[in-house]
């Protein structure tokens, strides 16, 4: 088949995409374009739905390799039914597993079976609806560690958590002193204040502001801190120096408390901006390497335009001057018609 062909069969918008199909359901691949990444997607797809752990070693093993690690634990019912429905969706993006009571760590305490349980950053959560809500929407919200260094894919899939991201962000190659100090400090809040933030925030850190640079529409200057809300492409940042965690830990309730502003958002005004950005952004190294030519570039439309409106402006007249001339023409054939009548009679 034609690449356009396949395009329209399986329903695809952008190249290059790569996806995976498994009893005629696709799955789309939207991490890093890397062997490993795309490696550890295919493992992930091409196995069951949920993995089961049939003891406490292989629950270990597992759990030494996965930084989250989705768990339903208990015997068939409907919340396992669900559970599966959800792997189902975002198997893409995580690994599900299943597991009895007695495979789980001793200290794991559970109230009620069947439940479903996430363990990260050392510790775990277990479902409740009456307080989570939704079970996909619950998993998605916390499939993600509460800090991790972050690439641009991942920081892209956070939207989909709902929760805010905040962000220390560094050099791309040789990090400077400073933006290992804002590592540290954004790291060491993330553990330290879990039990106040974590349900609002996601804590990373970013090499690189180029992803950032688009959303903000400008260039941040590195290193530095920043809070993004992937939902609506808004942002928050800081109103002063970060140098202390009291300058940190006051910016992130300054953010709660609404009386930090954010910035950005989706709004057709932002959205605009945000093209005429982008746009810029892609013309730039083309004006560098050679001007002459994208002046032509950007001109020729506009030529293109006013040669059309000149062309239809220069019609218009003659259209009006033959109308003038058949008005001027009408009175002399009537008064021809009379003269013929006359000699008639």
């Amino acid at each position: 088949m034609e690449n356009s062909d396949l395009s329209k069969e399986f329903k695809v918008r952008s190249v290059p995409t790569i996806i995976m199909l498994k009893k005629d359901v696709k799955y789309n691949y939207s991490g890093p374009k890397t062997k490993d990444g795309i490696m550890e997607f295919a493992d992930r797809v091409s196995g069951p739905l949920v993995r089961h752990l049939s003891s406490v070693h292989l629950f270990q093993h597992v759990m030494s390799r996965h930084d989250v690690m989705m768990v339903y634990v208990g015997a068939t019912s409907p919340l396992k039914g669900n559970f599966t429905s959800v792997a189902e969706t975002l198997i893409v993006h995580t690994f599900f597993f299943s597991a009895s009571r007695d495979v789980l760590p001793k200290e794991v305490s559970l109230p009620s079976l069947p439940a479903v349980v996430i363990f990260k950053d050392g510790t775990y959560f277990t479902f409740n609806e009456e307080r989570d809500g939704d079970l996909k929407s619950w998993i998605n919200r916390e499939r993600f560690p509460n800090y991790s260094q972050i690439d641009g894919y991942t920081l892209y899939s956070m939207g989909e958590s709902g929760k805010l991201v905040v962000l220390a962000v560094g050099e791309e190659k040789s990090l400077s002193a400073d933006s290992l100090r804002y590592k540290s400090l954004v790291e060491k809040v993330s553990t330290d204040y879990k039990e106040i933030y974590s349900r609002n925030f996601y804590f990373g850190f970013i090499k690189g502001s180029e992803y950032l640079d688009g959303l903000v529409m400008g260039e941040l200057s590195v290193p530095t801190f920043i809070v993004v809300n992937l939902s609506n492409d808004g942002f928050f940042l800081p109103p002063g120096a970060m140098e202390t965690e009291r300058h940190l830990l006051d910016f992130l309730n300054g953010v709660l408390d609404g009386s930090i502003q954010d910035q950005g958002g989706n709004s057709i005004d932002q959205r605009a901006q945000r093209i005429f950005y982008n746009i810029k952004v892609t013309l730039k190294p083309a004006f560098i390497k050679s001007p002459v030519y994208c002046c032509l570039l950007l001109i020729t439309p506009f030529l293109v335009v006013a040669i059309l409106i000149y062309l239809c402006r220069k019609k218009v007249p003659a259209a009006a001057a033959a109308d003038d001339d058949v008005l001027l023409l009408a009175p002399s054939l009537r008064q021809r018609r009379k003269l013929t009548d006359k000699k008639s009679e």
